[in-house]
C-alpha cells in the first residue's frame, strides 16, 4: 500500500485546496497522505475533515524553511509530522505554530520589497495581485511567479524563478527563517517527528553531506526524505543508505504543488514514485 508524506495546498504555495489534496490522494489509491505546507498549519483542519470523509489517513505536518547560517550553500527544509490537530486551525498554543505567526508578520515586508524591486525593473505588477493569487494562504515566491506569468512578463513559473526570483536574481530577497537547531527544538516541543526534505537541495555532497547529516542526527533529527518525487532510483538508494548509517528513518513524498510544479502528482511524483506504507510505521515509531 502506498502513501505520500510531502504535499502542499493553497494554505501555502500549492494550487489545490487542502481538501482537494486529500481527494487526489484518495483517487490515487493512497492509504495515507501528509499535508506539509510551508511554515503554516493553516490547512490541517480542512484536510482532516476531508480525510475522515474520504477514508484516507491524514498525517498532519508542515515544512519549515531553515536558515543556512553559513553552514551549507543551498537551502534546507525540515518536514514535521504528527502535529496534534485537535487545537483547531492554529493548533492552540503549540510552540511551532506560534513561531510561524511571528514569521508571517516579517514575511509581509519581504513580499512588498520583491514587488517594489520588480516594479523598479519595469515589471508592472502590484502587491494586491500577489495577495489575490495567494488567497488565504501564506504568500510565497510561487504566487509572485504566477502573477508574472499572467502579466506576460515570463512564459512559465520556472522562468520567473530563473530570471527574477531565485537566489542571486534581481528580485530575490532573503527572509526570516528558523535556525536549524531552533526548528528541531520547536518541532520536538510540539510533539513532532522531523525529516530533512529533498536533501540534495542543501547543496552538499559526499563527506560534507555525511558530516552534516551526522550533526543533525546528534541534534535530534529523525529521518531523511530519501524517496523524493524528482530523485532517480540511484539517488533514492544513496540517501536511504545515508539515513541508515546515521540511524535515521526514511520518508518519501511527491512534493506536490499542483500547477506550480505541474510535473509532480500526488502519490506518483514524476511517474515512478511509490512510497510504501511501512515507512510511515517506522516514522511513527520515532514519536517520543
Amino acid at each position: 500500500m502506498a502513501i505520500d508524506l510531502h504535499t502542499h495546498s493553497t494554505a501555502s504555495d500549492g494550487s489545490a485546496s487542502p481538501a482537494e489534496v486529500v481527494r487526489l490522494a484518495a483517487g490515487a489509491g493512497l492509504v495515507a497522505v501528509a499535508l506539509t505546507d510551508h511554515d503554516t498549519v493553516g490547512g490541517l483542519a480542512e484536510a482532516a475533515a476531508e480525510a475522515a470523509r474520504a477514508g484516507v489517513r491524514l498525517v498532519p505536518g508542515c515544512e519549515i524553511s531553515c536558515e543556512p547560517a553559513g553552514r551549507f550553500p543551498g537551502t534546507m527544509h525540515l518536514l514535521v509530522y504528527f502535529l496534534d490537530v485537535s487545537g483547531g486551525p492554529d493548533l492552540g498554543t503549540l510552540p511551532l505554530p506560534a513561531r510561524f505567526r511571528e514569521l508571517r508578520e516579517a514575511r509581509s515586508t519581504r513580499n512588498a520589497r520583491i514587488v517594489a524591486t520588480l516594479n523598479d525593473h519595469g515589471v508592472d505588477i502590484t502587491l494586491d495581485d500577489v495577495l489575490a493569487e495567494a488567497g488565504d494562504g501564506t504568500v510565497g515566491r510561487p504566487h509572485v511567479a504566477a502573477v508574472l506569468v499572467r502579466a506576460g512578463a515570463v512564459a512559465s513559473v520556472q522562468e520567473a524563478f530563473d530570471v527574477w526570483l531565485a537566489r542571486g536574481r534581481p528580485a530575490y530577497m532573503e527572509r526570516d527563517r528558523l535556525g536549524v537547531e531552533e526548528a528541531l527544538d520547536l518541532a520536538r516541543a510540539s510533539g513532532g517527528v522531523t525529516s530533512v526534505a529533498h536533501p540534495h537541495s542543501i547543496g552538499l555532497t559526499g563527506d560534507d553531506l555525511d558530516a552534516f547529516v551526522a550533526a543533525l542526527a546528534a541534534a535530534g533529527l529523525d529521518a531523511l526524505e530519501a524517496v523524493y518525487g524528482r530523485y532517480s532510483p540511484s539517488e533514492r538508494d544513496d540517501l536511504a543508505e545515508l539515513a541508515a548509517r546515521h540511524g535515521l528513518a526514511v520518508t518519501g513524498g511527491s512534493d506536490f504543488h499542483g500547477t506550480y510544479k505541474p510535473d509532480l502528482a500526488v502519490g506518483t511524483g514524476t511517474g515512478d514514485l511509490a512510497v510504501p506504507d511501512r515507512l510511515l510505521d517506522e516514522l511513527e515509531a520515532r514519536l517520543r
